[in-house]
């Protein structure tokens, strides 16, 4: 909701939303008339998109949904850019329960505030990310508006409700610095990025059967690389914990599998090829 007012006192007549309703609460289909109703006091052309959410992990079958469905408005209706209200507690919230599962720089990093839409080029922006929530929420009020609450925010099964019942107890933790240090780390993270792909242009080349790495950069330079070639022969995103284990077996001059690859340390360099095709 402070997202829409500030795009509004910003951007007037260039913005449109959509409210996603993802069919797991009966108090959906209000909240999104709710927005509707408020758009179109303001203006703002309004969507209200519906999906489906599969099984499993709620969470991330209902991001993975609602991507989906904001990239089909996006492209109806030929919007230039998708802007989502992610902030710094967010962003402190996603760096402290990435490293309580030891996460690498990538993880550590959180969200950027440039990107792409999940599976499509089209542009994502999240231009709150300095924003505290307690100040977007007292935009909200301010305007004279009683903002819905997602019962899920608060809902101790889900892992990030209870780290930010914690951090709100925590008053020495500084949010804000917390999510500067994300966004020191994807700095890093960039670097490690520009180094990896230097190192697979010099480093990185075709052999008869897959590919061949002399490695020369730093591990965690070297662990991207043999990500990438995982990624370019199999088609996977392997695992930070499997690429690391595949590395330290090369460097120890054994064997290792990962996928549907053989990975061995020969004179030329690192080889890594399909495995063969078990008959019988």
């Amino acid at each position: 909701m402070a997202l829409l007012l500030l795009a509004h006192a910003a951007m007037p007549e260039r913005i449109a939303a959509a409210t996603v309703d993802h069919g797991l609460r009966a108090e959906a289909p209000s909240e999104a008339a709710m927005v509707a109703r408020l758009c179109g006091e303001l203006g703002v052309p309004h969507a209200t998109l519906r999906v489906t959410v599969g099984e499993g992990n709620v969470q991330s079958n209902a991001r993975a949904a609602r991507y989906a469905a904001l990239a089909d408005w996006m492209e109806r209706d030929g919007l230039g850019a998708l802007a989502t209200a992610h902030h710094a507690d967010d962003q402190a919230e996603t760096l402290l329960m990435r490293l309580n599962r030891g996460s690498g720089v990538a993880g550590l990093a959180g969200v950027r505030a440039r990107g792409s839409v999940p599976g499509t080029r089209l542009a994502l922006l999240r231009p709150l990310l300095g924003w505290r929530r307690e100040d977007l929420a007292r935009i909200v009020s301010d305007a004279g508006i009683a903002a819905a609450q997602d019962p899920s925010n608060s809902d101790d099964r889900f892992d990030r409700a209870r780290l930010r019942k914690e951090l709100a107890s925590a008053d020495w933790l500084d949010g804000a610095a917390i999510a500067q240090s994300a966004a020191n780390l994807a700095d890093a993270d960039a670097a490690l990025e520009w180094a990896a792909a230097r190192e697979w242009a010099e480093r990185v080349e075709k052999a008869p059967m897959g590919l061949t790495y002399r490695p020369q950069a730093p591990r965690a330079v070297a662990l991207r690389v043999v990500a990438r070639i995982v990624h370019e022969l199999d088609g996977a995103e392997p695992r930070g914990s499997a690429t690391a284990r595949v590395f330290d077996a090369l460097v120890a001059r054994q064997p290792a599998s990962i996928g549907s690859l053989i990975a061995r340390a020969m004179p030329e360099g690192w080889c890594f090829t399909k495995a063969p095709v078990r008959r019988g």
